[in-house]
């Protein structure tokens, strides 16, 4: 029998990571504080007791050399002792100096060394922070060198205990303790209160993510803030808006699809089992059905070329030919192809076309636009009427104009009439053949070449398209 041992992971989140940055970073910045405050209180304030203690001596070395005699320079000494917090002593026995002990009774352990002993005797100074033999406690303590005619004649030692250099530092170490404590708190409540606010709408960008993964457009996040992260949730909010439009069209657009079909399929399938069952009858009625069937199977194969031709242009990726072309050409060829179509509805197609004007674009794609606004036109206009069709400049760009004579289209229906399968009057439409995507891929291909299309319409008055692309720029 085998055994493993089972390690679980902790789930260390960017709550955490945050919190802990900030808390290690507030200790950090707290003790390089303190120990800070420390050197600069040791530096300066220590520094200061030792230049302090320096000037009294060295005062006390000038009226050594000033005094009259000895007694009135011990009585400035005392004077000096008493009236300062360091601690004077003054001697003159070469046998103290010898042992480097200004007490007799500290004679068990010399407080000044041989090599300061030295220094004295050279007449420097002598400055330093030493335990104290008798107290046991350090001292800062220095030694002023009394010469006379070139020789050691005496000493003065000044002397301070350090307990009493820190203890004006005692009250400030609490308070400072206790400041740098609260400032922690702070700190870490407001490190806390930082993260929950910057954590919390990410951890609702993930909740909603969760949902839109299953489908869910609908939730959105409260920006709150206008820093990156209220952009970033902004954002989010931006792109399931626009998941949830893609997502409201792919349901419309299935729904559209599987209507679209259902009508032709329905009949195909009544009029083919009428013929196998034997019910259509005669040849002529067989021959009846047949015909339907045949008409709704080259709608549906409409349908289908138009859907694909509809994805092609949808993406971004289709190739586009971009050559110069004579615009006025080209309309021209597919308004004749038209001619049989509308003559045999009594329509006149009137072109007012300019003939210098050359645009940039795909002939094919092009030649599709004017056939189906030319289709749209001939299938609404009425019997004997006319459609005017204009080709124009306008500064830079050329305007191709196509006047219907047909019902209108009203405010409502205006704005949707270039959707996918929209049809201001469906049964007709449906009738007539039309598949509802027409005018999509002419808004599609439009774009493609950097033009716009516009559409103008009022009930009983007939509809303007036009469409507006780039002139041929050489």
């Amino acid at each position: 029998m085998g055994s493993g041992v089972q390690i679980r992971r902790i789930n260390f989140g960017l709550k955490q990571k945050i919190w802990t940055t900030i808390t290690i970073v507030a200790v950090i910045a707290i003790v390089f504080g303190t120990g800070l405050t420390y050197y600069l209180y040791e530096k300066f304030y220590v520094e200061k007791q030792k230049e302090t203690l320096v000037m009294q001596g060295v005062k006390l070395q000038k009226f050594y050399h000033q005094a009259l005699n000895k007694e009135e320079f011990k009585k400035r000494v005392q004077w000096t002792d008493a009236s300062s917090d360091a601690k004077v002593i003054f001697t003159e026995d070469p046998m103290v100096l010898s042992a480097g002990i200004p007490f007799d009774e500290l004679a068990e352990k010399n407080l000044i060394t041989f090599d300061e002993r030295q220094q004295l005797l050279a007449g420097k100074k002598v400055i330093f922070i030493r335990e104290h033999p008798r107290f046991h406690q350090d001292i800062l303590a220095v030694t002023i060198p009394l010469l006379k005619k070139g020789q050691l004649a005496g000493a003065l030692f000044l002397y301070m205990p350090l307990a009493e250099i820190y203890e004006p530092f005692t009250s400030i170490r609490i308070v400072l303790t206790v400041s740098l404590l609260l400032l922690l708190a702070v700190v870490i409540l407001l490190g806390l209160k930082m993260t929950n606010r910057l954590i919390k709408p990410l951890k609702e960008m993930e909740t909603i993510s969760q949902k839109m993964s299953q489908g869910d457009f609908s939730k959105r996040i409260e920006v709150r803030q206008t820093d990156e992260v209220g952009n970033l949730a902004s954002s989010f909010n931006t792109l399931a808006s626009s998941l949830e439009a893609v997502d409201h069209k792919r349901r419309e657009f299935l729904q559209n699809v599987s209507h679209e079909l259902r009508t032709p399929l329905s009949y195909m399938k009544g009029y083919t089992e009428a013929i196998l069952d034997g019910v259509a009858g005669d040849e002529k009625a067989v021959r009846k059905y047949v015909s339907i069937i045949h008409n709704e199977t080259g709608r549906m194969q409409r349908l289908v070329h138009d859907l694909l031709d509809l994805a092609q242009l949808e993406d971004d990726s289709y190739p586009m030919r971009d050559e110069p072309l004579p615009f006025a050409q080209l309309i021209s060829d597919v308004v004749e192809r038209f001619a049989l179509t509308a003559g045999q509805k009594g329509i006149k197609l009137k072109q007012h076309l300019d003939e210098d004007i050359i645009v940039n674009g795909d002939s094919d794609r092009l030649e599709q636009v004017v056939s189906n606004l030319l289709d749209n036109g001939i299938r609404y206009t009425p019997n004997e009427k006319s459609i005017d069709i204009t080709l124009r400049k306008e500064d830079s760009y050329a305007v191709l104009a196509i006047h219907d004579a047909g019902p209108g289209i009203s405010k409502e229906d205006l704005p949707k009439v270039v959707d996918r399968f929209y049809r201001v009057d469906k049964a007709r439409s449906r009738k007539e053949g039309g598949t509802g995507l027409g005018l999509a891929i002419v808004n599609q291909i439009v774009r493609k070449h950097h033009g716009e299309l516009t559409i103008k319409s009022e009930e009983g008055d007939g509809t303007i398209i036009a469409v507006k692309l780039p002139l041929y720029d050489e």
